[in-house]
C-alpha cells in the first residue's frame, strides 16, 4: 500500500549529524514555531548495490516553488495527486533521471560523497536564518513520551522515505504509489544589501536533492505504483530518449484553445512514426498525435486542439507518452518562461 502520512515538512534546520553506522542516514533537526522535528535522510541502500542515485540541482525551476512559498511552517499533509504539491519522479518532470548518479556515503576526501554532498546546503541552510528547508516524505510521530533518540528534543517527532516511493523491489513493494515521492528543497531568499559605492545582490536560490535506490527503475503502474515489465531495472535509463520535447508555444497571441503547439525532435538515426502517440499535461489529460513521421534529426510540431491536453500560462508541465501510455520524455516551465506568442524553449 502507499505511504499512510505522505506530505512536506518546512521549518528552520538548527542542527545536523552525519550519516554513520550499518544503516546510515542523515539527521536533520528541524523546528517550525511551535516543534521540533527530526529529517532522516537514506544515504545508503540496504540492498545491492548498496550506492544511492543522487541529483543536485543548485538552480532548481518548476511551477511546484510558487505553492511552497506560501505554505505555513510545520508539516503538511499534501494529497497524491497531479497538479498538487505532491512529488513523482517520474510523472511530474521535476529532472532529467539520466542524471542520476550512484554515490557512496563516505569516501575520504573533501566534497565526495553523498553525505558531505548534503551537509554542504544544510550547513548553509542553518547558517541562513531566512532560509527553510522542505522535506518530502512520510510522517512520524508525534512520539508522546518519547525523546529523539539524536537530538533529545520531547516528543520524538519527525519526517523519513526522503526518496523515490514507487517501482520498488520486494521487501518495499508494500511503499509503492504514485504522487509520493520523497526529497529535500533548500530554499534561499534573495538579498538586496547596500555596500559603500554600489549594491551587493543575492539573488534567490532553489536547490533540490533527488534520491533513487538502484533497484527501483523508471516505469510504474499509474494507479499501484508497481514496477512494470518494461523497467527492465533502468534507472537512470541507459539509452537516452529517441524523442524529445524542445519547446513548447504555452501562451499564442489570441484565444490559447487550438493554438497551443509542441515542438519534437527525433535524435535517433531511424525514422520514428509518432501517430498514436501523446502528448500530456500537469492534469494527465492527453492529446492523440495523428501523421507525423519524423526523419533522422527532424522536427514536428504538434498543434493542441484545446479538447485534451492544455498548456496553464501560470506554469506546467509537458510529457510525452507512447501509444501504451508509458513516459517517454517531458519537461516543465514556469510562469516566468511564458511570455505571449513566445515559444518556451527546453
Amino acid at each position: 500500500m502507499p505511504l499512510k502520512h505522505y506530505g512536506v515538512l518546512k521549518g528552520k534546520a538548527i542542527n545536523k549529524i552525519i550519516g554513520q553506522g550499518s544503516s546510515p542516514h542523515y539527521q536533520v533537526h528541524l523546528i517550525d514555531n511551535t516543534a521540533d522535528y527530526r529529517i532522516a535522510v537514506n544515504v545508503k541502500s540496504n540492498l545491492a548495490p548498496s550506492e544511492l542515485l543522487y541529483l543536485v540541482i543548485d538552480d532548481f525551476k518548476h511551477p511546484i516553488l510558487d505553492k511552497l512559498k506560501t505554505l505555513e511552517s510545520g508539516f503538511t499533509p499534501l494529497e497524491s495527486a497531479p497538479n498538487q504539491l505532491a512529488l513523482d519522479y517520474i510523472r511530474g518532470n521535476l529532472f532529467d533521471p539520466s542524471r542520476l548518479r550512484p554515490l557512496p556515503h563516505n569516501i575520504p576526501g573533501a566534497d565526495n560523497d553523498l553525505n558531505e554532498k548534503i551537509d554542504a546546503y544544510v550547513l548553509r541552510a542553518i547558517g541562513d536564518e531566512r532560509a527553510s528547508i522542505y522535506a518530502f516524505g512520510e510522517r512520524w510521530g508525534p512520539e508522546n513520551g518519547t525523546k529523539d533518540k539524536y537530538f533529545g528534543f520531547l516528543p520524538g517527532n519527525g519526517i523519513h522515505d526522503i526518496h523515490m516511493n514507487q517501482a520498488n523491489v520486494a521487501p518495499f513493494v508494500k511503499d509503492d504509489g504514485v504522487w509520493q515521492d520523497g526529497g529535500l528543497l533548500f530554499h534561499f531568499p534573495g538579498i538586496d544589501q547596500m555596500e559603500t559605492g554600489g549594491t551587493e545582490v543575492w539573488p534567490e536560490q532553489w536547490v533540490a536533492v533527488f534520491l533513487a535506490f538502484q533497484s527501483q527503475c523508471w516505469h510504474s503502474d499509474d494507479r499501484t505504483g508497481h514496477r512494470l515489465p518494461e523497467c527492465d531495472a533502468i534507472i537512470p535509463p541507459k539509452i537516452e530518449s529517441g524523442v524529445q520535447i524542445v519547446a513548447a508555444l504555452v501562451n499564442p497571441e489570441g484565444d490559447d484553445a487550438g493554438h497551443e503547439t509542441v515542438t519534437l525532435i527525433n535524435l535517433s538515426p531511424r525514422m520514428i512514426d509518432l501517430t498514436g502517440w501523446f502528448i500530456a499535461d500537469k492534469n494527465k489529460n492527453r492529446s492523440q498525435i495523428t501523421d507525423l513521421l519524423l526523419s533522422p534529426g527532424a522536427t514536428g510540431v504538434v498543434k493542441l486542439d484545446g479538447l485534451g491536453a492544455q498548456l496553464g500560462n501560470s506554469g506546467g508541465i509537458i510529457t510525452l507518452l507512447n501509444p501504451a501510455g508509458i513516459k517517454y520524455h517531458g519537461v516543465s516551465y514556469t510562469q516566468e518562461q511564458v511570455r505571449s506568442g513566445w515559444t518556451v524553449l527546453f
